[in-house]
């Protein structure tokens, strides 16, 4: 019984929404895409099949309602986010494969392995030393600080399922995490930090890198002190010490001996993607089409071959929800349906002082994340009109757009559709749905104290507000 009343619960509130007036300033097209949206979630949510499943069923009701066209509906798939995050899988693979990704593991063991704790700030300071160079938050942590993460979670016998709380779950959280603090440390550190810049600027307000960067310099750096150790407690891996892990590293590299061909090309190839992903903008090349050229390289060198390319499901897999996701994400800021919540918003915030409109606009914009299925949608969607709310109220030009943008990449974390790289690290299968979130959960309110309060300070303290 309990299992039908969980099948039926998605269905019984799309039913039920579907039938009440659309309500004032909003059509019926965004009403009604907004009731698919909620269904599909919670149909993720509470039933017990995949969410792949769902959100297939989700996307053909976008059809069958005819809320969208069928060719509208399968759009994310085409979108090149989506690829991007598949073509990462298949590079990550080929770390693995080659067992270039174990060596580099039993390397970072030798320097870092005798606890658990240091294993986890040395691949956030690897991304933190990336991420200024890097916007795709999807290359940075996908392709290059999640394979290195997977072997040295394999070296320990922690694989995705059961011996995951060995180490696998916290060293997954640590690296998204540590990628969202990154990314809101550093204008160039995500694809959608410029256009910050665009919507500050219609409102004369100008963001230098250098101000940016100055600006999340302390919250940063504490936020990227105490993740660690907060989610040290949160998701506790049962391995904490391993004092024979440098022998055992050294023994390893000793027995593994000198590179192979295919280790080289996978370094070669390695490299050449981080070039090119750090000058892809000036060259004129997307994060994805630079993807593809490695995934190329891989196949043509023999490194990877179709069949690993194929039955990678945890890549399709990934593709079918992700899509599904960004299509929702984008036909919902489409239709007005975030631009109408954001309106609605505004008028709750009257007459309340500047400090106070700020602190709140941001932690609500932070948790309007759980609506989206990339920091940049939310960022086109909702971040002028919430900027503007702010310097209504008389809230300090520079310090209320700096603040805003901060919060438009830290929320990633709440779900695991909310950025690039969630989808590849929750695919991983490291780390259960439920845990996912309710460590999104747990974190927001340390983050949105060390943002909002210390980074407040701090922002008065250089002047900015």
């Amino acid at each position: 019984m309990k299992l039908v009343i969980r099948f039926l619960a998605p269905l019984l509130l799309g039913a039920a929404l579907w039938v009440l007036p659309t309500p004032e300033g909003l059509d019926l097209q965004g009403w009604h895409m907004l009731i698919i949206f909620f269904s599909t979630l919670m149909g993720v949510m509470v039933t017990p099949m995949t969410m792949s499943a769902i959100t297939l069923m989700g996307v053909t009701a976008l059809g069958l309602t005819e809320t969208l066209t069928l060719k509208q509906a399968l759009a994310g798939y085409g979108d090149p986010v989506t690829w991007l995050v598949v073509l990462a899988f298949f590079i990550s693979h080929g770390f693995i494969k080659t067992g270039l990704g174990l060596r580099i593991a039993y390397c970072f063991m030798r320097i870092m392995g005798k606890k658990t704790l240091t294993l986890g700030y040395g691949l956030t300071l690897t991304d933190m030393l990336l991420a200024p160079a890097m916007p795709s938050t999807t290359a940075r942590a996908g392709a290059v600080v999640y394979p290195i993460m997977q072997s040295i979670a394999t070296v320990y016998d922690s694989k995705p399922g059961v011996t995951a709380v060995r180490m696998g779950s916290f060293l997954v959280m640590i690296v998204f995490h540590a990628n969202a603090i990154t990314s809101t440390m550093f204008l160039t550190a995500m694809a959608g930090n410029p256009l910050v810049v665009k919507l500050a600027g219609t409102q004369g307000i100008e963001l230098s890198w250098a101000m940016w960067a100055l600006g999340a310099l302390l919250p940063g750096i504490v936020s990227l002190i105490l993740m660690p150790l907060c989610l040290y407690r949160i998701v506790s891996p049962e391995l904490k010490e391993t004092p024979m892990a440098v022998k055992v590293a050294q023994n390893e590299l000793h027995r593994l001996g000198s590179l192979t061909r295919d280790e080289w090309i996978m370094a070669g190839t390695f490299l050449t993607l981080l070039v090119l992903w750090i000058f892809g903008h000036q060259l004129g090349f997307s994060a994805t089409l630079v993807a593809m050229v490695g995934v190329c390289i891989l196949l043509l060198s023999g490194v990877l071959n179709w069949d690993d390319v194929r039955g990678n499901k945890g890549a399709w897999d990934t593709m079918i929800w992700f899509g599904a996701f960004i299509t929702m994400a984008h036909y919902l800021s489409a239709y007005g349906v975030v631009n109408y919540v954001s309106e609605q918003v505004g008028v709750l915030f009257s007459g309340l002082p500047a400090w106070l409109t700020m602190i709140s606009i941001c932690a609500l914009y932070y948790f309007f994340h759980y609506f989206f299925a990339a920091s940049t949608a939310q960022i086109s969607a909702m971040y002028a009109s919430f900027l503007l709310i702010m310097l209504s109220a008389g809230v300090p030009p520079l310090g209320g757009a700096l603040m805003l943008a901060y919060m438009s990449n830290i929320c990633a974390v709440v779900t695991h559709y909310g950025n690039g790289p969630a989808p590849i690290l929750y695919g991983a299968g490291y780390v259960p749905l439920l845990t996912w979130w309710k460590v999104g959960l747990i974190m927001s309110p340390v983050y949105l104290v060390v943002w909002l309060g210390l980074g407040s300070v701090w922002m008065s303290w250089l002047g900015y507000s």
